[in-house]
């Protein structure tokens, strides 16, 4: 326990000058001295030991980024004395606690709340490293601190902004498997139902025998494959730490995995996902559909970029013992020349002679900008090295598809609806 005095007790300290200009003697000032030691300490110990009140922490246990979430400090006063209490409850800046520090009287025998609220500006865990109770004396010359032991934590769970794309992409998920009510049908493998031949359809897909019965042109409909299983790698290294605008890369590459897995699920399939880099970090593996989302949030809550190179030949090994054969697999990393530089060309071309494969890079916007810029020749030299980016980049897409995998490069706002769309043309065609 600490004792620590107040500013009112340097202004009462003040008070002794009169008597130490009248008599200027040592003995005075030590007289003066004592009676202001005297008096402080007497006004810290009547003040009731923080150590004898109860604290109890209710702290929200997760929040989406974003949003806001409530709590309570719950101080409770088994004293026969009134607590005037300094609580500073300390927390990292970025779990957005909107006051720190609190003033509270708690009457004897009775107990009082200090209301919280948080506004987490950043994903993942959130802590309180101390939380510290200081208890005025009755004259509010002293207090007496105290830590304590009220641990709290909090998640920042992602936002995931893209679930308001989710509606239109599951009626286009409806419209392929034939359960709308419209003309066309899904291309997948199993058969759906049997309906009269329109303008536009596929010869192929003529059955003869029910032609030949009901005398008039019958074709087959077929329903997209159903549990399927889709697995999904984010490349958590030092690429994905860029900012494109106010959120890092990984941040946009999480929002696509997240809407993809809404929308396979409500397919009927199955989604894993692989969080990897030098080493795998984190995974979501067998999560039943309806509830591999939240499983999928909370895990990748507290995923933060690495500052290490992909080993694409582990994340090669990681995804032959994971993936079904046959399984849909997306990797999520840029498709930049430092990428392909790590590995990622040879890797792709084997996953992609055994697996559908689709390669999601967010790209930077800014590079779009940049390279219209001729005002100056400053800006014409950042609209030479943008253009040279993006062609460095179209040709790492180019050899990437020239290895069987399907590209999707899309800046952040737009990548998440991209994926979701590559996700159902793939359906569509069958391929899933």
């Amino acid at each position: 326990m600490r004792i620590s005095i107040t500013p009112r007790a340097a202004l009462v300290a003040l008070l002794g000058l009169p008597v130490l200009v009248l008599w200027p003697a040592w003995w005075t000032v030590l007289l003066v001295l004592l009676a202001w030691l005297l008096v402080v300490l007497g006004d810290a110990f009547l003040a009731p030991s923080p150590r004898q009140l109860t604290v109890h922490r209710d702290a929200p246990g997760q929040v989406r980024l974003g949003g806001e979430a409530g709590g309570r400090l719950l101080v409770t006063n088994p004293t026969q004395r009134p607590a005037d209490l300094e609580i500073r409850d300390a927390w990292n800046p970025t779990a957005g606690l909107d006051h720190q520090r609190s003033v509270l009287r708690v009457p004897p025998r009775e107990r009082r709340a200090v209301t919280q609220v948080y506004r987490p500006t950043r994903r993942g865990e959130h802590s309180s490293r101390a939380l510290l109770v200081a208890a005025r004396g009755p004259l509010g010359l002293a207090r007496r601190t105290s830590a304590v032991d009220a641990p709290g934590r909090m998640l920042a769970l992602h936002p995931f902004g893209s679930r308001r794309h989710l509606p239109s992409r599951v009626r286009r998920l409806r419209e392929i498997e034939g359960l709308a009510a419209i003309h066309q049908r899904g291309q997948g493998t199993e058969f759906d139902s049997l309906r009269d031949f329109v303008d536009g359809d596929d010869v192929r897909s003529i059955d003869w025998r029910a032609t030949a019965r009901r005398r008039s042109v019958v074709v087959r409909t077929w329903r997209p494959e159903r549990d399927r299983h889709v697995l999904i790698v984010v490349d958590t290294s030092r690429t994905s730490a860029s900012r494109l605008g106010d959120a890092p890369r990984l941040d946009a590459a999480f929002d696509a995995a997240l809407l993809l897995t809404a929308l396979a699920g409500q397919a009927g399939d199955r989604v894993d996902l692989l969080c990897i880099d030098r080493i795998p970090h984190v995974s979501v593996l067998g999560s039943a559909r309806t509830r591999v989302l939240h499983d999928m949030v909370r895990a990748t809550a507290a995923v933060h970029p690495a500052l290490v190179e992909t080993d694409w030949e582990l994340a090669a090994a990681t995804i032959r013992d994971r993936a079904r054969k046959g399984a849909l697999v997306v990797l999520v990393t840029p498709v930049d020349a430092s990428v392909v530089d790590t590995g990622l060309l040879p890797v792709a071309a084997r996953i992609g002679r055994d697996h559908p494969l689709v390669v999601m890079s967010v790209s930077d916007p800014s590079l779009d900008s940049l390279a219209k810029g001729r005002g100056d020749l400053e800006s014409v030299y950042r609209a030479a090295a943008a253009e040279q980016e993006r062609i460095g980049r179209a040709g790492v897409a180019r050899a990437l598809k020239r290895v069987g995998a399907h590209v999707v490069d899309a800046p952040p706002d737009q990548a998440p609806q991209a994926l979701a769309d590559s996700y159902l043309a793939l359906k569509a065609a069958g391929r899933l």
